[in-house]
């Protein structure tokens, strides 16, 4: 097997192959997954035109706070590294968020935060495309991050529905990724990355990404290992919730997005989709029956979602140090490069 396994999430090992990979690496790919192709095409057409536009027009549909977690994020203005307490240079990416574009203001819990996780999504006006398409491929990743969940599950030794309850007004997140180099542009400053060592923050990871090198995770032998996704995979992980939720049997692991080499030309264009399934903002995450026992005590305090997804977002857009929450940035600040 391969540091980071390719899996066919049809097979009927499935359940066994992800308890596997989350055990040891953190990450895996995903094939049999069911997205439709069409609706990846059509948000990276979107994808490219909205970030063709000038900055000053891209600037206008930023959020209105750090707290909402909608619109678009330009190159500087976050450092992931301080969602784990670590200080970093600011990070060299593009992005866009945007979470479900019709929630359920009937539930209390989501009208509740209408203003912050549920705020209104800021579309361009435009690229009215990217509304299109971004609807439509956000229920695709939504379906398979469901999908994920019920076969981990059961990898777990759970019913397959177990997360669901949890998941009723999940705070789901589309964030759309561009990193692009101006040719002739500076090289980065020591210790700067397109995007920090980080880890994710909620339940499971749905990433599609170009096939173009840059992401690296962090391997259990401490060295950066560099992941380009095969063919019509999707890289799947899972967040620190689910590590808590595991109690640490499955690892949330570090993973960044490193610069082209120095000196390499043209723009070094990479684009990527990660579809966050983080889960109801007020659910109480503590550790599952099936990971437990006397000599395996629970490592964590029972945790609201939502706290903890704030602490991590706000360390990365304000760039003040997250409290921490778990071991993970004392991991990663003893961590040296292997490469």
């Amino acid at each position: 097997m391969s540091v980071v396994p390719v899996i066919d999430l049809q097979s009927a090992g499935a359940a066994a192959a992800i308890d596997d990979a989350m055990t040891t690496i953190g990450f895996f790919q995903v094939v049999g997954h069911g997205v439709d192709r069409g609706a990846i095409d059509d948000l990276l057409a979107a994808m490219d035109a909205f970030f063709a536009l000038p900055l000053a027009t891209k600037q206008q549909y930023r959020p209105p706070s750090p707290e909402v977690n909608n619109g678009y994020s330009a190159i500087g203005a976050e450092s992931l590294a301080y969602s784990l307490g670590v200080e970093a240079p600011p990070d060299l990416f593009e992005a866009f968020n945007l979470g479900p574009e019709d929630p359920d203001l009937a539930d209390p819990a989501v009208a509740a935060e209408r203003h912050r996780i549920f705020h209104p999504n800021i579309w361009p006006v435009e690229v009215p495309a990217l509304s299109e398409a971004g609807v439509r491929y956000f229920a695709e990743a939504r379906a398979l991050a469901h999908r994920l969940t019920s076969v981990c599950a059961e990898g777990l030794g759970l019913g397959a529905d177990f997360f669901e309850p949890f998941t009723t007004h999940s705070t789901d997140t589309l964030r759309l990724n561009w990193y692009h180099r101006d040719e002739g542009g500076p090289e980065p400053l020591p210790n700067q990355q397109r995007m920090g060592a980080h880890t994710d923050y909620g339940i499971v990871t749905v990433l599609y990404s170009d096939a173009v090198p840059g992401l690296e995770v962090l391997a259990p032998n401490g060295a950066w290992v560099s992941l380009v996704p095969e063919p019509d995979a999707y890289l799947i992980n899972i967040g620190d919730l689910m590590a808590q939720w595991t109690n640490d049997r499955w690892r949330s692991t570090l993973h960044r997005v490193v610069p082209p080499p120095s000196g390499a030309s043209g723009a070094a264009l990479r684009r990527s989709m990660a579809f966050f399934h983080d889960g109801n903002w007020d659910a109480i995450v503590e550790c599952l029956p099936t990971c437990c026992d006397a000599e395996h005590p629970a490592h964590y305090q029972p945790v609201r979602a939502l706290d903890h997804l704030m602490n991590k977002l706000l360390g990365g857009r304000t760039m003040e140090a997250a409290e921490s929450t778990d071991h993970v940035g004392d991991r990663l600040g003893a961590v040296t490069d292997a490469g």
